[in-house]
């Protein structure tokens, strides 16, 4: 029988933790991350990676094993994870996958692709550049050189633009040019359950655990990694609202509040990532059964 990766998808805050937790104690197994700020061990809070009474319930891999200091991407996220499921599955049928980052999920179960070698230097610059005169001229930037990849790519996520910006510079080639189209096949079958609630309640429950995290101390979290601001790692939801109130360009109420609208409008950009994926089937986080009977069905096509 072939080996199955069974990948909990969806945006932040809508249950796909307890989820993947039962779902790996029914089948057994344990879990890998695919959420790339939960990688990051500094990220206690502002990232919600599983408790420590979770991770007791089922082993987890991939959360918290890296330090903000560490530059990370989706390619080194692929040889990783494919290392970690080749060793899961010498003792598991089946391992169960979760997270929100869409681009690192592509990256395991399509393959990522190809990229030629740029100079760090490159990387540094566009970093500076990004600090200096913000993210609007580098997208001005990757619409005239790559125009095709300007109308795929999350225009507010600085890292992908920076990474584009990189290659483009580096090749003179667009960075569209290098990006397969052809899936890589893997040597284990995949399944992709996405999560997915109203709208309305979504947002209440987005809303609801930044209240929670600010309680559990994630200013005081964020003040301890201002040294490390400008990191890739920390150019994210929750942690640059808290840096602008700490330069006085907020007051703590306007930081809750921008952290709440951003952590919304992430949520908003998850799903229209996930959505695009017709092999995604969708259940609310509360019908473990349904999810539980797609499962087997979708075992006994095979």
């Amino acid at each position: 029988m072939k080996k199955r990766a069974i990948f909990i998808c969806g945006p932040t805050a809508v249950g796909k933790t307890e989820v993947s937790l039962k779902l790996a104690e029914w089948l057994d197994t344990e879990i890998i991350s695919f959420d790339s700020r939960q990688f990051f061990k500094e990220l206690h809070i502002g990232a919600a990676p599983p408790s420590i009474e979770e991770q007791q319930r089922v082993p987890h891999h991939f959360v918290g094993h890296l330090s903000v200091k560490q530059e990370y991407n989706a390619g080194d996220f692929e040889q990783d994870a494919l290392q970690k499921l080749e060793e899961l599955f010498r003792t598991k049928q089946n391992v169960v996958l979760v997270g929100g980052s869409g681009l690192y999920m592509r990256a395991l179960t399509d393959g990522f692709d190809d990229m030629p070698e740029t100079d760090p230097n490159l990387r540094a610059g566009l970093n500076q550049e990004f600090l200096n005169h913000g993210l609007e001229a580098l997208q001005k930037e990757l619409q005239q050189k790559d125009p095709d990849y300007y109308q795929k790519v999350d225009l507010q996520n600085p890292q992908r633009i920076i990474r584009a910006l990189e290659v483009i510079r580096s090749t003179g080639k667009p960075f569209s040019s290098f990006r397969k189209s052809h899936k890589t096949k893997r040597s284990f079958q995949i399944l992709k359950i996405g999560m997915e609630l109203p709208r309305t309640e979504l947002y209440q429950r987005i809303n609801k655990r930044v209240e929670l995290m600010m309680r559990l101390g994630l200013e005081n979290e964020a003040r301890q990694l201002l040294p490390f601001r400008n990191a890739h790692a920390l150019q994210t939801v929750g942690y640059k609202e808290l840096f602008h109130y700490f330069d006085g360009e907020y007051d703590l109420k306007k930081a809750i509040s921008e952290i709440q609208k951003n952590s919304r409008r992430y949520a908003k950009r998850q799903m229209t990532w996930f959505k695009r994926d017709a092999e995604i089937s969708w259940f609310s986080p509360y019908n473990l059964a349904a999810i539980q009977s797609h499962i087997i069905k979708m075992w006994d096509k095979d």
